[in-house]
């Protein structure tokens, strides 16, 4: 047995509904797209019958019509030729054949208002198969989504992870000690770069000492502004 039980139960579920209760939603639409799937060939079927079945009736009213016409024209002719019990007769085939006519007729309007009713149904059977496999692919993303998510998320709680991170700390730490060893073979070791480093700098230093010096040694031999005018009143 189908998920649905009958075509009008397809036309008027609401998939997100159906889908909202499902433990599987991914497995229930498929589902749900095969049950439309199926439906909807049956109902296309039938539909085929029924246009066939409103075909053969229109071209037994045409039939009907056509004999009818008949009966009138003989029975014109039995009264030109004064033989009314031949036009009497001819008037009653006329009358049955239109009487089976109008009893098609009916028939037909009722074949033209199922088969209408087959046409707005498969139109919303379409749109609601449709609708399904947009969801699907919907769906189906969002699963492989959460499926691979949380596939990280329990790779980065297990303990797998904490122990690889363990292991990549005692490598940093022996690699500190080897490059701690390598250093301790430069202390007290001065390269050609450092010593001329330091020729510049002390430069530098002998260049600044004697600039001082010089400018001390001008601020002695300058006499003071006191001492000048002392002695220009003296000689007066």
């Amino acid at each position: 047995m189908g998920i649905f039980s009958r075509f009008t139960d397809i036309i008027n579920s609401n998939i997100n509904a159906i889908l909202d209760k499902a433990e599987d939603p991914e497995k229930m639409v498929r589902l749900i797209i095969q049950e439309m799937e199926d439906t909807l060939v049956e109902v296309r079927s039938a539909s085929a019958k029924t246009i066939a079945a409103k075909k053969d009736v229109s071209h037994q009213i045409n039939k009907l019509k056509a004999e009818s016409d008949d009966w009138q024209a003989k029975a014109e002719l039995a009264l030109s030729k004064d033989r009314d019990d031949l036009a009497r007769a001819a008037l009653q085939e006329k009358a049955k054949s239109g009487e089976a006519a109008a009893s098609l007729e009916h028939e037909l309007e009722l074949i033209e208002t199922e088969l209408a009713k087959l046409q707005s149904e498969t139109s919303q059977l379409q749109e609601k198969l449709a609708d399904a496999k947009s969801r699907q692919k919907t769906i189906i993303m969002r699963q492989n989504t959460v499926s691979s998510r949380l596939q990280v998320k329990k790779r980065l709680d297990s303990s797998t992870v904490d122990n690889a991170m363990g292991r990549f700390e005692q490598f940093e730490r022996k690699i500190d000690d080897l490059e701690s060893q390598v250093e301790s073979y430069d202390v007290g070791k001065r390269s050609l770069k450092d010593e001329f480093a330091e020729l510049e700098t002390d430069g530098k230093i002998d260049d600044e000492l004697a600039a001082l010096k010089q400018k001390m040694a001008g601020n002695k031999s300058a006499p003071s502004v006191t001492a000048v005018g002392t002695k220009k009143t003296k000689k007066a």
